[in-house]
């Protein structure tokens, strides 16, 4: 009878410490994860990104677990051979799937987005095109994600998921607070306006002041419960890469020789291009009746020109149509423009090594010659640009000073920067410590569209009083095996 009244006494009082001070406990949130390809005109590069399923006022907080380079160039290179562009993306999708658990790659919702390089293919040939995306398409459906679509992005959209990469990275839109414990849009925010120079387009994305004035080219967006209003032009045709290419054919048109003088080369620099190469891109005006008939090679030499490089890229310009909208703006003392001296830009250079940017991100060079004042001179020879920029690579350091004055007409001529304004231009290679592009803006905005999950929750014991209801259960079990022994 003893024994049966303690094993009475030790069930009550594991029953009443199993019951008493039981809590609702909220289990941390889950982790998703989304993966997105930039496919641009010259390489393509994946990105993996994850965030919190509970997110913040309906915007995921994203963080960037992953980035791999796609061997090879970008996948309008292979319009000729549609396949091999998603070959080109397994080894990336391989090693995505190293970095994202088993469990949860399924639910990882994949895209691909192409920009200016397959813009221009759609205008050269919409077929072709289509083929290299439906290969892309067919290579990402055979992997375990969940494929969302591969598609050619407007020059408008890539501008402005490129403003919402920057402001993101920055700050701009949410900020943790310790001491809240929780996500709050900074008081005193500074939103940036974004300048995207890629090899075949380059962009401008900004918040105009007048939000109650309408503006061809904007985009609406919410991001952590609060609305933004984006004005972004995209120009084809002016990115780095295809201004080269614009810029040797204006120089082969006017030359009667197929040993023509390239003024931005440095001298004992040459280079053989092929007409036929010239005449495959709708940037180049293929028609031209100054080009020279058939498909010969011409020589470009350098004559290390500063000042002859500068007249001739500026020649390339347009300005009438690069200038944006005059309006709804705070307008700067003398030359009128759209870029108020209180707005702040951030520059995303994706097709140009650092040095150059490190050269820009001084005081303005406005009143010099590029390239006479800065070390890649063209005056110097191809071993001496070499020896200043090992790890530079060799067949891109010529073409540092015709660069150099592209960019420069672009900011200070076109978009009318000048000495006051210049200063609000920050050229960096990363914002915070991820890549800059339209990758992450993207998978920003579409966290939006994606339900935030409720944390799951249960119930919870303290652990003391956990501990000690155990400690009983284990004690009546005991006395309860030496009642059926005795």
């Amino acid at each position: 009878s003893a024994i049966v009244g303690a094993l009475v006494a030790l069930s009550v009082i594991a029953l009443v410490l199993s019951l008493v001070k039981v809590e609702d406990v909220t289990l941390p949130p889950t982790t998703k994860y989304g993966l997105v390809f930039d496919a641009g005109s010259s390489h393509t590069s994946l990105f993996v990104y994850e965030w919190d399923s509970d997110k913040a006022n309906d915007t995921g907080v994203v963080s960037q677990t992953l980035s791999c380079d796609v061997q090879g160039q970008g996948i309008s290179s292979y319009a000729n051979d549609p396949p091999k562009a998603g070959d080109s993306l397994r080894e990336c999708l391989d090693k995505a799937l190293k970095a994202i658990p088993a469990a949860k790659q399924r639910d990882v919702p994949a895209y691909l987005g192409a920009t200016a390089g397959m813009r221009l293919l759609r205008e050269q040939d919409p077929s072709a095109a289509d083929q290299v995306l439906a290969e892309v398409a067919k290579t990402m459906r055979e992997y375990p994600v969940a494929f969302r679509g591969a598609r050619i992005l407007t020059g408008e959209e890539e501008g402005a998921y490129g403003w919402i990469t920057i402001n993101y990275l920055l700050d701009s839109f949410t900020k943790f607070s310790p001491r809240a414990h929780t996500w709050l849009r900074p008081d005193a925010t500074s939103i940036f306006g974004a300048l995207d120079l890629g090899g075949a387009s380059t962009q401008i994305s900004f918040m105009p002041e007048g939000s109650g004035i309408s503006w061809n080219g904007s985009s609406k967006f919410t991001l952590y419960g609060y609305n933004y209003n984006v004005y972004t032009h995209s120009y084809l045709c002016y990115g780095q890469n295809e201004m080269l290419k614009r810029l040797a054919k204006e120089l082969i048109a006017s030359s009667p020789s197929t040993r023509v003088h390239h003024p931005c080369y440095p001298k004992g620099y040459s280079e053989t291009v092929r007409l036929s190469a010239l005449r495959a891109s709708p940037c180049t005006n293929r028609s031209d009746p100054r080009l020279p008939l058939g498909d010969k090679n011409v020589t470009l030499e350098g004559r290390g020109d500063a000042s002859g490089c500068l007249a001739a890229v500026r020649k390339l310009f347009n300005f009438s149509a690069l200038n944006p909208p005059q309006r709804s703006c705070r307008v700067q003392t003398g030359p009128k423009s759209l870029l108020g001296s209180e707005v702040f830009f951030w520059m995303m250079v994706t097709a140009e090594p650092w040095p150059l940017m490190q050269h820009l991100a001084g005081p303005c060079p406005c009143t010099e010659i590029a390239c006479e004042q800065v070390p890649f001179t063209p005056k110097h020879s191809p071993p001496q640009l070499s020896s200043s920029y090992p790890k530079e690579n060799p067949k891109r350091l010529p073409k540092y000073c015709a660069n150099t004055n592209y960019i420069l007409t672009l900011l200070l001529d076109a978009y009318k920067f000048n000495e006051t304004s210049w200063n609000n231009i920050f050229f960096q290679r990363k914002a915070g410590s991820a890549d800059v592009g339209w990758t992450l803006g993207y998978m920003l905005n579409l966290t939006n569209m994606i339900p935030a999950e409720a944390p799951a929750r249960v119930k919870g014991h303290m652990p003391s009083l956990w501990a000690a209801a155990i400690t009983f259960i284990i004690l009546t079990l005991v006395l309860g095996l030496a009642a059926l022994l005795l």
